[in-house]
């Protein structure tokens, strides 16, 4: 209970913090991996399988739960086809854009075995769910990752590490947001003969998604399991029989081969009896494995450098039954593993009612398949064709599934202490014993706070993660120093789950965003002076500074806002960069604009006559200002009608026709136009 209030406190209101983990396969069940995650806007696939025990369209996940075209990427654990047997289908029939990652191994073998299965699949060419050219076509769209590599794609960061369940079989870690979840896919702790054992991460994970094949089981011994192995083998052909061990192409198969190798190396009184590699694959499978044995355990690395263990002295190849003489005792080592096809299939039918036979299932076998009914003991079976034939033959089963035990499970997440654990890819029953047992385990560890859940297919499984919502200052900003009243202005900019406050300027250098300025343009009707607006401008604001703009008369206000006079058209014309505060300075200005053009006083010079009222303005102001500054500071051209001011090094000149005044001193400005519009407001309007 302590567990659940935890959790309760702990959830926020955010619907953004939301984790959801969907399987849409290997949910309670075995077969058909895919496990969708979304988190933080990004959706990513897990897996893309197919199961084992059924046909068509009953065997792929259900993809109809999900918007294909929504999804990021897609990572492939390992080349069995429960884990990557619909990856062609997908990509054929949905419009997935996203990218694919496996790892090197992977996608060498998965290019063989799933054109293995499209060869020797008993079902119509219309229950096939793609053919040879489309697995090609998926290859162009899968990219590679060593172990270790990290890569960053769509605001997502992950790495995987070796999962020892078969060559190039992987354990993704996955980071969004800060928050990271560990994938294991199919993955083993116990070291083979030629597989090193799944790495425990050194980074703990916040979510551990994993197999539950298992369950509570716990592992023969290997010396043991082998030992009963080879004894078995040996007891079939002594008695006259043909020993079958039905296998897949690529992963455990290797194992045994090594270990039946080495076994007839021993027993010089065996070299007499045939033992068979019966796989059209073989020679593709050996190549591959050649090639990547730094992804295999110490031990065959060292003996590569003597001879390679892949050679086998006492094994050939088979490549089908026109080049089998089945006259004695042999051992065939034949795929598909769970017998509902090929070799496999047709040599089982062939031996079933021999009692001097026998079949050695090695492997996990799905329910619905050959292999999982023959174990039950079943009196008769039935054959591809759909006859009943008796089933004499001795069945035994033997272990050589690289999935973890109880154990092992056990040992991983006490070393990796997950607060969430996620039980995918087991039968329901084995999944709830494995997680009634975890939960006993640590239901007295007051410092661990695990919680575990066992999710039917197509069921969510929902996690909450508070992130901290925090962002950091950068570039000029960081740099200024921070004021009493110091108020920080900038760009919020998010990039990886990552906030960061940057002045605009320093947006090309810190981002890849492409960075504009947009000037806005406003013209107006105006006819009165630009002396008139002046006087207006500096009641709104005393920064009001006279410029030239395009070589005509302007003023700047809040130093934002040029305001262009063109008299000869009659308008003025507003410039300003736009942003929410000049847009708001244009607005104020904009205002002023509109008052002035409906003054009075801007009425009454509309009808000044052109020549002898300028004149007598001209004298009347050039006295105005000789009595506010001196006689000796004023002086006025007849010829150009501009009356210049010089105080102290100061200079200020009025043009008395168009009523403007330039100076670059504010405060004389503003004493020269009060008088200006004092004159103007002793003129009576004189009729036209």
């Amino acid at each position: 209970m302590a567990t659940k209030r935890r959790s309760e406190t702990q959830v926020p209101a955010e619907e953004s913090d939301r984790l959801i983990i969907r399987p849409l396969g290997a949910g309670q069940e075995v077969g058909r991996s895919c496990i969708m995650l979304e988190f933080k806007g990004k959706k990513i696939m897990l897996d893309c399988g197919i199961h084992p025990g059924r046909e068509g369209l009953d065997s792929l996940p259900f993809f109809d739960m999900i918007e294909p075209e929504e999804i990021d990427m897609l990572l492939i654990s390992h080349f069995h086809l429960d884990h990557s047997g619909a990856l062609p289908f997908f990509l054929k029939k949905t419009k997935f854009q996203g990218r694919i990652f496996m790892t090197h191994a992977t996608k060498a073998i998965y290019r063989w075995l799933l054109s293995d299965y499209v060869k020797v699949s008993n079902i119509s060419a219309e229950k096939m769910l793609y053919t040879e050219n489309d697995l090609q076509n998926s290859m162009d769209r899968i990219e590679t990752i060593n172990f270790h590599q990290e890569i960053e794609a769509s605001g997502v960061k992950f790495w995987c590490y070796n999962a020892g369940h078969v060559l190039g079989a992987a354990m993704f870690m996955i980071e969004i947001a800060g928050v990271k979840i560990l994938y294991t896919g199919d993955f083993s702790r116990q070291e083979d003969r030629h597989l090193m054992a799944a790495e425990i991460p050194n980074i703990k994970p916040d979510v551990l998604i994993m197999e539950s094949t298992y369950g509570t089981h716990i592992h023969e011994k290997r010396d043991e399991r082998e030992a009963r192995f080879t004894g078995t083998v040996h007891d079939i052909v002594n008695r006259g029989g043909r020993c079958l061990i039905p296998v897949f192409a690529l992963g455990r198969a290797q194992e045994l081969l090594l270990i039946l190798d080495e076994y007839w190396a021993n027993h010089p009184e065996l070299h007499d009896i045939p033992v068979y590699y019966a796989s059209s694959l073989a020679k593709k499978c050996m190549s591959v494995y050649q090639t990547y044995i730094n992804a295999m355990n110490e031990k065959i690395r060292r003996q590569i450098a003597i001879s390679n263990p892949f050679v086998f002295k006492h094994i050939s190849n088979l490549r089908g039954m026109d080049h089998f003489d089945d006259v004695g005792p042999s051992v065939v080592m034949a795929s598909p593993g769970m017998m509902q096809s090929g070799l496999s299939r047709e040599l089982f039918e062939n031996w079933c009612t021999d009692r001097r036979n026998g079949v050695i299932i090695a492997g996990y076998c799905v329910e619905g398949t050959l292999a999982k009914t023959i174990m039950q003991s079943p009196e008769e079976v039935t054959t591809m064709n759909g006859q009943k034939l008796p089933l004499k033959m001795s069945v035994d089963y033997i272990s050589f599934s690289a999935h973890t035990d109880y154990e092992q499970t056990s040992e991983f997440i006490r070393a990796l202490k997950p607060p969430h654990i996620v039980l995918v890819h087991g039968e329901g029953n084995e999944m709830l014993r494995l997680k009634t047992a975890l939960l006993r385990e640590y239901e007295d560890d007051e410092e661990s706070h695990i919680q575990i859940h066992n999710p039917r297919i197509t069921q969510a499984v929902e996690l909450y993660f508070r992130g901290e919502k925090m962002a950091k200052v950068m570039g000029s900003l960081a740099a200024s120093k921070p004021t009493k009243d110091h108020r920080l202005s900038g760009v919020l900019v998010k990039r990886n789950f990552n906030y960061h406050i940057m002045a605009p300027s320093d947006l090309a250098e810190y981002t890849d965003l492409a960075v504009g300025t947009l000037t806005q343009r406003l013209s107006v009707a105006y006819t009165a002076p630009l002396s008139l607006l002046t006087h207006y401008l500096t009641q709104l604001s005393g920064d009001v500074e006279y410029v030239e703009v395009y070589n005509k008369p302007a003023l700047r206000i809040f130093n934002a806002v040029t305001i262009v006079h063109e008299p000869a058209k009659g308008m003025v014309t507003l410039e300003w960069v736009a942003n929410a505060v000049n847009d708001m300075y244009a607005d104020a200005v904009m205002a002023v604009v509109v008052k002035v053009s409906t003054d009075p006083n801007a009425q009454k010079l509309k009808h000044i006559p052109p020549k002898n009222d300028i004149d007598q303005f001209s004298q009347r102001l050039t006295r105005l200002l000789e009595d506010t500054f001196g006689s000796t500071a004023v002086t006025h051209d007849d010829k150009t009608d501009v009356i210049t001011v010089s105080i102290e090094g100061r200079e200020a000149q009025i043009n008395t026709e168009l009523l403007e005044v330039k100076t670059e001193d504010k405060s004389m400005f503003q004493m020269i136009n009060t008088a200006i519009q004092r004159l103007h407001s002793a003129i009576e309007p004189t009729q036209s």
